[in-house]
């Protein structure tokens, strides 16, 4: 008779179900694995045979047969040795019912203990939405899969806590109350603030602008003139994450192993800081069953690419796919992948190669064609792209030597992003969106009408600028975010007026 257990593997952040066969013929002893695992998967023979025998049940004495069902999708990592382990001993008449909305996730240590295994949120999530209802996690995993509400979670500790749990020494169940948790951990404390920034109220007012609608944005400054102060400020006035998009970005920081078992849910935004040696693979992801990069790490949080004309021109092309449709596809011969990568592009970069064009106290030392050369490095379609460009000039002697605080706290300023989040979130909630920035151009023509005098102003600008069709929609998507900093329903002249002053022109 074969054995049945049910467990589950994850393509991008989705998950579907397999059903491990275990079946035993009288043959010579061994342990074979078949339905496409890969090599964790297939070294689950020893920790598998290990594990049961250390703890204290009977190993069958015939050829154990293991198929993971459906055998064409490629199988990997090591949550198969558990659901593998109890189906060996359903075999050999352990009371372990027969229950197809129970499923078993873990690694096994070689004496039976339970090691947390990655991408257990999304693994539980999909396997819920196939009618799963009861799941048995290592103990280390048990916080971050209880996350989802409605089902029965199970942490154990040891394989033997398993067999227990049926024969009346119940496992506890484990309850995570995901609102309050996420509400407690909220409020997060920054090293770096805007009050320490002196001077540089425009590209200030330009950043505000950035985390309020979800907007692109470039700093193009003389060295030291505090653009990578400023960005590492970014993360400070960042709104809190909303449930939805906790939810989704634990399942991506999970599969990539990056979450703390005591901390299972992201309760703050991603702020990533890449170095200029980072390959394209690093960047959208890849390999040969692809993972998620940097873009998708970064989503509904921030990617700075400080000093962005010092990247590869390969790097920052594939950038512009995922830019426009928040998300990335990697495809490879056998498969195809989809990430989110719902981010906030934030670059920094100097004027030209010396870095001093347009200074006001020290004398450029490039030719125009230096000039010309440095700033190709970004290309018009990515530019287009980018919905904020802000100079940063460096500050006089006067200006950094001045003690009197003149500025805003980031908390001051994240009341007012929060503030206008809420609104898009409240216009929104019926679209599917959170931000401005996601705006799709048959919204834009249902949330950013113009009076007569705006779409004159707007008419002349992208005539004058010659703005292209992608542009024009980012000016309107700016504008709307201006109008709900300022708590107003309709985009006024005022609005537009501020957002052409961003344009992309480097």
């Amino acid at each position: 008779m074969v054995a049945k257990s049910i467990t589950a593997a994850i393509v991008g952040i989705n998950a579907y179900k397999v059903e491990v066969e275990v079946d035993v013929t009288n043959s010579l002893p061994g342990m074979s694995i078949v339905g496409l695992p890969d090599s964790a998967v297939s070294e689950a023979r020893e920790r598998v045979h290990s594990a049961i025998k250390n703890s204290g049940f009977s190993f069958p004495t015939g050829k154990v047969i293991v198929n993971l069902a459906p055998a064409d999708i490629r199988k990997e990592g090591t949550n198969f040795d558990l659901p593998i382990a109890v189906g060996i001993l359903k075999e050999q008449g352990v009371e372990i019912p027969d229950d197809e909305k129970t499923a078993y996730i873990g690694e096994l240590s070689l004496d039976g203990s339970l090691r947390g295994v990655n991408g257990v949120l999304p693994l539980v999530s999909g396997l819920k939405d196939q009618g799963v209802t009861t799941f048995f996690v290592p103990s280390e995993n048990s916080k971050e899969a209880a996350l989802i509400q409605e089902v029965n979670i199970y942490g154990a500790s040891h394989l033997r806590d398993v067999v227990a749990h049926y024969e009346g020494e119940t496992l506890p169940k484990i309850t995570v109350d995901i609102s309050s948790y996420l509400e407690e951990h909220s409020l997060q404390e920054y090293v770096y603030d805007f009050i320490d920034v002196k001077g540089q109220q425009k590209a200030k007012k330009a950043l505000e602008i950035a985390a309020a609608g979800g907007h692109n944005l470039i700093m193009t400054g003389s060295p030291g003139s505090g653009k990578t102060m400023m960005a590492k400020c970014m993360a400070s006035i960042l709104p809190p994450l909303e449930l939805e998009e906790a939810m989704e970005l634990t399942k991506i920081y999970s599969i990539c192993g990056l979450l703390s078992p005591n901390e299972p849910l992201m309760t703050k935004r991603p702020y990533r800081a890449v170095h200029h040696t980072a390959s394209p693979n690093g960047i959208i992801g890849g390999g040969t069953n692809p993972k998620p990069g940097e873009i998708t790490l970064a989503h509904r949080g921030v990617l700075f690419l400080d000093e962005i004309v010092e990247f590869p021109r390969q790097v920052l092309e594939v950038l512009r796919q995922p830019l426009e449709d928040g998300e990335v596809v990697i495809s490879r011969s056998k498969t195809s992948v989809r990430y989110p990568s719902q981010f906030m592009l934030l670059g920094a970069m100097n004027p030209c190669p010396c870095g001093y064009l347009g200074d006001r106290e020290k004398q450029c030392t490039c030719t125009d064609v230096q000039v010309q050369r440095y700033k190709s490095r970004l290309s018009g379609p990515l530019l287009d792209r980018i919905d904020l460009i802000v100079n940063v000039p460096r500050l006089t002697t006067s200006e950094l030597n001045n003690t009197k605080s003149d500025g805003e706290t980031s908390a001051e300023i994240r009341k007012r992003v929060v503030k206008a989040r809420k609104i898009q979130a409240e216009r929104y909630k019926s679209e599917g969106i959170f931000t401005n920035s996601e705006l799709t151009p048959s919204m834009i023509k249902k949330y950013c009408k113009l009076d007569e005098k705006t779409a004159e102003l707007m008419k002349t600008a992208s005539q004058k600028y010659q703005l292209s069709g992608r542009r024009y929609n980012r000016v309107l998507k700016i504008s709307r975010t201006i109008a709900d900093l300022a708590g107003s329903e309709n985009i006024c002249l005022e609005h537009l007026t501020q957002a052409l002053q961003y344009r992309a022109d480097v």
